[in-house]
């Protein structure tokens, strides 16, 4: 329950990688972005800056985020959030023209079970139920547990390319000044 180079090295409970091919139209008409920024925004940020910080595990954008709310949602042990943010985000250019987007998020230790716990409350397994995790279907053990590791691991990703779409068009810094408030900061960058 606390971060460690092991768990990293060797993996914890679940290990799960899940990847996507985004097309140069996505990216530039619905990200606003394209492949080279968000490489680049991924080396400088999520790799360079994690090293330089000393990071175990934490060479992503906010998985930490991520693995929270779905945890909290779906009755894990909160205090395994530590262990189970480690994350590897990687991009790169992709495709004939090098203008498409390979993303894939690497989560070596991701500590997640879907019986007992938390999982027997009554709101958590209806959110367990909505994402198609019934202990009562269950026909193959530990299946329920791998299928949420992958649901993690695939909503990380998505919010990954999100941040890091958002950092890049300074979407992000605008949205925080505008809904910030203290309207001093927001006249300041006017």
């Amino acid at each position: 329950k606390k971060p460690s180079a092991i768990n990293w090295i060797d993996g914890r409970g679940k290990s799960v990688v899940a990847e996507a091919i985004i097309s140069h139209d996505i990216l530039e008409k619905v990200l606003k972005t394209n492949a080279d920024q968000l490489v680049e925004l991924n080396q400088s940020k999520n790799l360079l800056g994690s090293i330089m910080a000393g990071s175990i595990g934490g060479f992503n954008a906010h998985a930490a985020n991520i693995v929270a709310a779905m945890f909290i949602a779906c009755g894990q042990d909160a205090a395994q959030i530590v262990s189970s943010s480690n994350c590897l985000t990687w991009l790169e250019t992709t495709g004939i023209d090098k203008r498409d987007l390979y993303i894939s998020c690497t989560m070596y230790s991701l500590e997640v079970g879907t019986i007992g716990g938390g999982t027997k409350l009554s709101a958590q397994q209806a959110c367990l139920k909505m994402l198609g995790i019934d202990n009562s279907l269950a026909n193959i053990s530990g299946e329920n547990s791998c299928q949420l590791a992958r649901l993690i691991c695939s909503t990380v990703l998505a919010s990954e390319l999100s941040l890091l779409s958002a950092l890049a068009t300074s979407d992000l810094v605008q949205s925080h000044l505008r809904l910030n408030r203290s309207t001093t900061s927001f006249n300041q960058i006017r």
